[in-house]
């Protein structure tokens, strides 16, 4: 047979015409017949090497150097055995002319074999296949391997890494895949290309639609460059497949701004295609009780993020925090993601630190434009939801003006988005929704209550089930605010003070119903407001005290509640103080055992405070 110093290897996709006869390949055994045993010499191409033409003895799977007799005219391929010293030969990669497919096109070449360049973005392993889910410069879509039941398949493969698949596109369960017959991690300077060319492609993909406000407001105006750039994160996460945890305070405001947002999102995963149920495991929304991202809460994603991670493939997620987020008192939160390198973007209308815009990739806020507590965070979600899908605008108009008449907003903005759904949804009636969701989410603490909030605001396009829910929590929810409100308001204190500020003092611990709605804040909420109808055009200071924390509401009075809270804590190192939240609506944590003395500076403080002459 003479000198052979070259062994060639069929690759993936090659055919019976890219074989040379009377060369020698590198095969592997495939099963056995009485007259001989067929040779694979890659996925789609195998051989018969006769019985008279075996050497040795092979067990399935083996690996076997074959000479290429002859290819007969029906492409039958007859095989005989060489063997050759190890080290006396090299190995050279027959590679075939790739002709790419974009996994957008599958849908058109179901039962056809493919080649596909793509990011692997999730693997997760099932009882049968493991399963890839790829993204390409056109979409997401997954390759299932199968080697044995629950056996990883390719475990060369990671997270990440650029990948050429070779299979068979398919349809299972309505959903289109490609059942791989071979993947290769590509390396250098070809995994650069082809990772450029998906990141070209996503850039693009991921830029937000050209749309304007919904409303002529300067502050919406300026803030629109970042908003645009949060929104093409939030887009770019969902078309990479990478999870979002969408965090929010748990009160009406927060969740509009963060409905307005799940529904763009969820609807934007659908038509995204691959898994049906991804929207499951994709995005996650969790309310939180505080409005900042609290180190319960970051101990919570990160426990079930990693958890995720391990268990399912999945990347690590964005972390998307609404209606907190802004200030001082996420630092803590904030270091713990940086140690795991998280994204966040953050879109809050809380008075902003600016120490934590380091942790940040994105920081929607009105007080960076000149703005002010008054755009709320529900406008702003309501926008930014626009921005990543617009089709979903028609069915979050009221969300702006739920989320206003909730913080009771005074800004100029809350009467435009009125105006925008004037015939549809009265102010009371975005009065009665916002109070349906604080009662409602009262009893849900923790939990989303996706479907009830829908409900509640009439997105599951039941309205007859809507206005009856609504009247329902309604009436509930004043019941036991009229029941608290008539607790409270006898044992309310008043002090005037000497800048002429009216200060009244609730006792939320002593002289309230505790562990039901109204909560402490809400009941400090609603003695102020009527303190402030009962002493009209006057300026009011009302303390919410309980054991250890005090809620701050002011009318009429140039505070700065969380500057107070910064030099309070300056000058009372033993009392644990900390707080802040907007500039005339917040709260402050101490020690208990320093209460009346925490008390007494947090009045000399307000004290210092002049009123408002305008």
């Amino acid at each position: 047979m003479g000198t052979i110093d070259m062994v060639y290897r069929l690759g993936p996709g090659c055919e019976v015409d890219d074989i040379v006869e009377g060369q020698v390949y590198l095969g592997k055994v495939q099963g056995f017949a009485t007259f001989g045993t067929f040779v694979l010499l890659n996925d789609r191409v195998k051989g018969l090497l006769h019985k008279s033409n075996v050497k040795t003895e092979k067990k399935e799977r083996d690996q076997i150097l074959v000479q290429v007799n002859q290819i007969r005219p029906n492409g039958n391929i007859d095989l005989r055995e060489v063997q050759l010293p190890e080290g006396s030969y090299e190995t050279q990669l027959v590679t075939k002319k790739i002709t790419l497919s974009r996994l957008s096109d599958l849908k058109n070449k179901i039962g056809r074999n493919v080649t596909i360049e793509a990011d692997v973005v999730q693997i997760k392993q099932t009882s049968g296949p493991t399963i890839f889910t790829v993204c390409d410069d056109s979409g997401v879509e997954d390759a299932a391997a199968f080697t044995e039941a629950g056996v990883r398949s390719y475990p060369e493969v990671n997270l990440g890494d650029i990948v050429r698949i070779f299979g068979e596109a398919t349809r299972r369960n309505n959903q289109i895949q490609v059942e791989v017959s071979d993947m290769h991690v590509l390396k250098g300077t070809e995994a650069d290309a082809v990772r450029a060319r998906i990141n070209k492609a996503l850039e693009a993909r991921a830029e937000p639609p050209e749309v304007t406000p919904l409303i002529e407001s300067p502050v919406l105006d300026a803030l629109w460059p970042e908003m645009r750039k949060l929104a093409k994160i939030v887009r770019r996460a969902v078309l990479t497949q990478q999870p979002i945890i969408l965090r929010h305070h748990a009160d009406a405001d927060g969740i509009c701004a963060a409905v307005a947002v799940e529904t763009a999102v969820l609807q934007l995963i659908r038509d995204t295609g691959g898994d049906p149920d991804q929207d499951n495991f994709l995005f996650r929304r969790s309310p939180s009780k505080a409005p900042f991202y609290e180190i319960e809460d970051v101990t919570r994603d990160l426990d079930m993020m990693l958890k995720d991670n391990v268990r399912f493939g999945q990347k690590l997620p964005l972390i998307l925090l609404m209606d907190n987020g802004s200030t001082e008192e996420d630092m803590p939160s904030y270091k713990m993601t940086e140690v795991y390198q998280l994204d966040v973007v953050v879109a809050d209308h809380h008075h902003p630190d600016e120490t934590i815009d380091k942790y940040l990739l994105a920081h929607v806020n009105p007080y960076h434009v000149g703005g002010d507590f008054g755009v709320t965070a529900g406008m702003l979600g309501t926008e930014i939801a626009r921005l990543i899908n617009p089709a979903v605008e028609a069915r979050i108009l009221h969300f702006p003006s739920v989320a206003g008449v909730a913080d009771r907003s005074e800004a100029p903005e809350l009467d435009a988005y009125l105006a925008l759904i004037e015939g549809k949804y009265s102010r009371d009636e975005c009065k009665d929704m916002a109070l349906a969701l604080d009662y409602e989410q009262y009893w849900l603490r923790f939990n989303d209550g996706r479907e009830i909030v829908k409900d509640i605001l009439n997105l599951n396009n039941a309205p007859d089930r809507h206005n009856r829910l609504v009247a329902l929590l309604v009436t509930e929810a004043n019941a036991a605010i009229e029941d608290q409100m008539n607790t409270m308001m006898p044992h309310v204190k008043d002090k005037v003070l000497a800048s002429g500020a009216n200060l009244f003092l609730a006792d939320v611990e002593m002289f309230a119903h505790r562990f039901t709605f109204p909560p402490p804040g809400k009941s400090s909420g609603e003695v102020h407001d009527i303190l402030c109808k009962r002493y009209e055009n006057q300026p009011v200071v009302t303390l919410g005290l309980g054991p250890d924390f005090a809620v701050i509401r002011s009318r009429g009075v140039k505070m700065n509640i969380p500057q107070m809270v910064r030099a309070m804590r300056d000058e009372m190192p033993g009392a644990g103080i900390s707080g802040g939240g907007h500039l005339v609506v917040g709260s402050i944590k101490f020690v208990e055992g320093m209460r009346s003395e925490v008390i007494a500076k947090m009045i000399e403080k307000i004290s210092e405070f002049p009123v408002d002459t305008a």
